[in-house]
């Protein structure tokens, strides 16, 4: 992609990526206004839009944040307990303020966690993230099983994929209506876990055979992450923010 605010985010270090959204999500916790959250998401969908990655962000918020929302809004903005100033009267029941910005206040955050986090892995490798992670001193077998638990999701589609497609070719119905799908579907889910298991335990013995757990040898990485000038920048600035969160909060 020749984007160029996607090759600057794609360039980043994934450890100043990966503090970029934990900070900015625990920032919108801090907060005491719901409306940070919403600015940060605002700012967020911009960049998406300028990355290409605008529908998705979208489909994100409108399939996910909206439902949310509104579900927060009838539980604490009906039936909060913190609820002192009456906003509406709805008959059944009254909205109160309090609960209602306690609602946003989630929503927000949930929604900036998701979609930072949708960015970061559009825009990073997971084999980028683990070899930031191990680079920083994080054990190498942690950082096998975190690699593992993010490629298994991508590989047991490919996998349904291939057998689907396989199925096709013999003549099996695997498109149509709801019920047709699922019979189709159904007798996927054991050979699909059976082969990940499979090959999960095949790369475990084929990393053993290269000396993975030999103890007292400085390991080599085939990926080298780089940290420049942007990322300490980028890092400093994310720790500001977050710092300016918690003065706000416990200044008033």
């Amino acid at each position: 992609m020749n984007n160029r605010i996607y090759v600057f985010f794609r360039a980043l270090n994934p450890i100043t990526k990966i503090l970029l959204v934990l900070n900015l999500g625990v920032g919108c916790i801090i907060y005491p206004s719901p409306f940070l959250g919403y600015f940060i998401l605002a700012i967020i969908l911009v960049l998406a839009c300028f990355m290409k990655s605008g529908r998705k962000i979208g489909l994100l918020i409108l399939g996910f944040g909206i439902p949310v929302t509104f579900m927060l809004i009838f539980i604490q903005g009906l039936y909060s307990p913190k609820n002192t100033t009456i906003i509406a009267d709805l008959g059944f029941a009254e909205l109160g303020l309090e609960g209602t910005l306690y609602a946003l206040k989630i929503s927000s955050t949930l929604l900036v966690f998701l979609t930072a986090f949708s960015l970061f892995l559009q825009t990073t490798k997971n084999s980028e993230t683990v070899a930031a992670l191990t680079q920083s001193g994080l054990n190498m077998k942690i950082g096998y099983l975190i690699l593992a638990s993010l490629n298994v999701v991508p590989q047991m589609q490919r996998k349904v994929k291939i057998i689907q497609e396989a199925q096709e070719s013999r003549g099996v119905e695997v498109t149509g209506s709801f019920l047709q799908r699922a019979k189709a579907f159904l007798p996927l889910i054991g050979p699909v876990v059976l082969s990940s298991l499979t090959d999960a335990q095949e790369r475990g013995m084929t990393l053993e055979t290269r000396g993975f757990s030999i103890k007292g040898i400085k390991p080599t990485t085939l990926i080298d992450v780089k940290q420049s000038l942007i990322d300490t920048l980028l890092k400093v600035l994310s720790i500001v923010f977050l710092l300016f969160c918690i003065v706000i909060r416990f200044w008033r």
